[in-house]
């Protein structure tokens, strides 16, 4: 079968102070860092020896894992084995780049966020553009708070066109229809993100094609539904994989509402869901316009 993997570990340590991140500049204790290492370790070595099933691998840490020499190893390992069509990573792209030369780039991808204040704009720019010079496949977000918005513009404009920038609602932000219409300009899916989804009883992927695991192994069908399906590297987990509906109210973070099968997303993001890529983005050559991919209406 087809299974993607939402895979956290223990690490949450991050080298930037974000006002909206519970996990700015919290630091790992070397026997935390010693933990997540070995729990990594763990990880890629069932993948590698996984001949079952197609892996599609999202690593979803709370810190910053490419500045961590064993993330960059186990992406870059992953992406050579034939049974992962796809594995990606959250960054703040703060880590160098040059170890990108040895994964293969027809796999690996980058989901990567800006952070004005943490990082200067010239350094962050700079490593998109090698990037993109690289031919690594990857997209560019950013929160939309009141004050990344100018950024957020300057970011569209310098950015190469066939790089999405994805905006992420500010969490518990309120916006006007005149906020949306600013960021829905830089983000043609920004309404996706403005409001939280209903999900109570609806449909979703996760939890059949689609799992979350953390250090330990522990599967959940994903990252904020806490009722546990088995372990992974027991395979306990495999009898639990089955449809069924969302248990929660509403569901508000991208890589949870993503996997909804009342949305079409999975068709807009086809064959760039995890490292959230539309399948069709382009801009035209006035990126005041707004780009001809986005939600339909009222959504």
């Amino acid at each position: 079968m087809d299974l993607t993997i939402l895979y956290r570990g223990p690490l949450a340590s991050c080298d930037y102070d974000c006002p909206y991140c519970p996990f700015a500049k919290r630091r790992d204790t070397r026997a935390q860092l010693t933990a997540d290492r070995a729990a990594l370790h763990r990880f890629t070595d069932w993948a590698t020896a996984q001949r079952e099933d197609r892996l599609s691998l999202l690593f979803t840490p709370w810190g910053e894992g490419l500045v961590r020499s064993w993330y960059r190893r186990a992406l870059t390992d992953l992406s050579h084995l034939p049974q992962v069509g796809r594995v990606a990573i959250q960054t703040n792209l703060s880590c160098r780049t040059d170890w990108l030369a040895e994964a293969d780039l027809d796999t690996l991808a980058l989901w990567c966020t800006f952070h004005p204040g943490q990082t200067p704009y010239d350094r962050f720019l700079a490593k998109c553009r090698e990037l993109a010079r690289l031919g690594v496949r990857h997209s560019v977000g950013i929160v939309g708070l009141p004050d990344h918005l100018d950024e957020a513009r300057r970011l569209r404009a310098d950015l190469p066109a066939h790089v999405y920038l994805w905006v992420n609602a500010a969490e518990g932000h309120t916006y006007t229809d005149a906020e949306a219409s600013d960021w829905t300009a830089l983000d043609p899916l920004f309404p996706y993100s403005r409001r939280p989804h209903p999900s109570a009883g609806l449909p979703c992927r996760t939890g059949a094609s689609v799992i979350s695991v953390d250090g330990d192994g522990t599967v959940r069908r994903c990252h904020f539904v806490r009722t546990e399906l088995g372990n992974l590297y027991d395979d306990t987990y495999r009898r639990s994989l089955t449809p069924r509906p969302c248990p929660l109210a509403t569901c508000d973070c991208h890589i949870g509402y993503v996997h909804l099968e009342t949305l079409p997303l999975y068709d807009v993001f086809a064959g760039g869901v995890l490292e959230r890529i539309p399948k069709a983005w382009h801009l035209p050559r006035d990126t005041a316009s707004r780009p001809t991919m986005g939600p339909p209406s009222g959504r």
